[in-house]
Order: structure tokens, then sequence, then C-alpha cells
């Protein structure tokens, strides 16, 4: 193994190794000093859902037209007119980000 020097500092694999074991060690050093009182099979191992029952996880299932409804809702206008342009096809949005560039390129350029 070498140690490879550039401008900015320098890289060995094996002072590295050594690192990433010291940190292995320390990490695995405080976990020891933890409380082992989960108990497997108990209320501990149910999620909190704040004080609901908790049903069936097909039940559970949040859709995203459910999670972001006051979003979709409040832009309704706009998602029509994104909806109208959005065809699916990759050719067209490569126009879009050329214009789109173009005319930044030209903003800036002007300035």
């Amino acid at each position: 193994m070498f140690t490879l020097e550039s401008g900015s500092g320098f890289w060995n694999p094996l002072i590295w190794i050594l690192i990433v074991f010291i940190a292995f060690l320390l990490f695995y050093g405080i976990r020891g000093f933890g409380k082992n009182i989960h108990k497997k099979g108990t209320e501990q191992t149910k999620a909190f859902l704040s004080g609901n029952k908790e049903s069936a996880p097909e039940d559970m299932h949040v859709k995203a037209s459910n999670l972001y409804w006051g979003f979709t809702t409040s832009m309704k206008a706009l998602y029509a007119g994104l909806r109208k342009m959005h065809t699916g096809n990759t050719s067209d949005y490569i126009l879009w980000f050329v214009v789109v560039l173009a005319v930044l390129f030209i903003i800036f350029g002007v300035m």
C-alpha cells in the first residue's frame, strides 16, 4: 500500500481502515452503556399512533392523492395547464430545457 499525495492532502487506505475500526469500537462501546430492557412481543414493539389502535397494514396506507389533497386542490388551475403540456415524450422536455437555457444565456449575456 502506498500513500497518494495531492495538493490538498493524502490518502492511505490502511489509515482509513484503522480510523473506521477505531470508530466502530468507539460506537460499539458507547452502545454497550445502554439499557437492555426491550421486550419482544409486548406493547414496546408496536408503532405509536397517537393513542389510536393499530389496524391492518392495508388499511393504514395513505395514498399520495390524499396526502397532498390540500396542495393539489389549491393549485388546481396550475396543474390543469401543466397536464395539458405533459406529453410524456422525452424530446419535448429536452426542447423546453434548451429553450429555457437559451433564454437564460441571453439574459445573462446582456447583463
